[in-house]
């Protein structure tokens, strides 16, 4: 009975070790591909929820192949067998009529790793032109045939250094012209956003008394002026500036909308606010003449 029992044992043995088995499968998902295609290949893997399986990745050598990129799966488990597969795709740039590869699969163990290949996969090359004649033929071509001439550097120069005296000769000319015109076109564009200023904030004054709006319209009177004149009228008080452009009623103006800031009066800031853009218009003006006067003299 004992020797019936070792004689059982020992014929279920083989199908045990078969339930334990790790299995791995590497195939091509195309028998043949182009030089450069982007080709497909299979990595699995069958073996027991117990086992630790790694795969290669990116840094390994897959020579005559090469990675473009690796595409992984979830683990699926059912009765104790994982089974796991990744997909590499490849390119091939062999001119070999084959190539081949088998991935090896790495087991942990304990102190050590076993190592698990697949059977090696075949890749065919698939060439584009069936066959190279072994005699070139040429088609006979009688049309001329332009030649490509070199660079004629000594004309060029020639070119170049003409049209540098032109230039040289034009800036002699009307340089002075050209400051003068830009001068004139700078003074107007900014007399033309002071002026656009001017209103707006002199409008909010009127609408709307404030300390803000009343010290807002002086900074922007004493700032133009002070552009225009290249005096430092910001430093200067009311007084001042009233004496040293030597008009009382510029100190007036001021002082009317000194009273908005300090006293609360609002009744002539339309007054004041008008004779002060006058002003500011009155010295563009001078400040044109004077343009004039200069390109003139020259």
């Amino acid at each position: 009975m004992v020797k019936a029992l070792k004689i059982i044992f020992f014929l279920f043995i083989p199908f045990l070790g078969g339930a334990q088995q790790i299995n791995i499968e590497g195939y091509f998902m195309q028998d043949s591909a182009k030089l450069g295609e982007r080709v497909g290949y299979v990595l699995k893997a069958t073996y027991p929820e117990s086992a630790q399986l790694i795969f290669p990745d990116s840094t390994f050598d897959f020579t005559p192949l090469v990675l473009l990129e690796k595409k992984t799966f979830i683990s699926s488990t059912l009765d104790g067998i994982t089974q796991d597969s990744t997909v590499y795709y490849l390119s091939n740039f062999s001119l070999d009529p084959s190539s081949y590869l088998t991935l090896p699969v790495y087991e942990l163990a304990r102190y050590d790793s076993i190592v698990h290949y697949p059977m090696e996969a075949e890749l065919k090359l698939k060439l584009t032109l069936d066959s190279i004649p072994e005699q070139l033929v040429f088609q006979q071509n009688n049309i001329y045939q332009p030649l490509d001439k070199s660079f004629n550097w000594i004309i060029f120069g020639a070119i170049a250094g003409g049209v540098l005296i032109l230039l040289g000769v034009f800036y002699l000319l009307f340089a002075k012209r050209i400051r003068e015109y830009w001068k004139e076109k700078r003074e107007k564009m900014r007399w033309a956003r002071f002026e656009k200023r001017w209103k707006a904030q002199t409008t909010l004054l009127s609408e709307n008394p404030s300390i803000e709006s009343a010290d807002e319209v002086i900074g922007l009177w004493k700032g133009y002026m002070e552009s225009i004149t290249k005096l430092p009228v910001k430093e200067w008080t009311s007084s001042e500036i009233g004496k040293r452009m030597g008009n009382k009623e510029i100190f007036k103006a001021l002082r009317t909308i000194d009273l908005i800031i300090y006293a609360g009066d609002s009744s002539k800031s339309e007054e004041a606010t008008s004779y002060l853009l006058q002003v500011a218009r009155e010295k563009f003006q001078e400040k044109q003449t004077k343009i004039k006067h200069e390109g003139a003299a020259v």
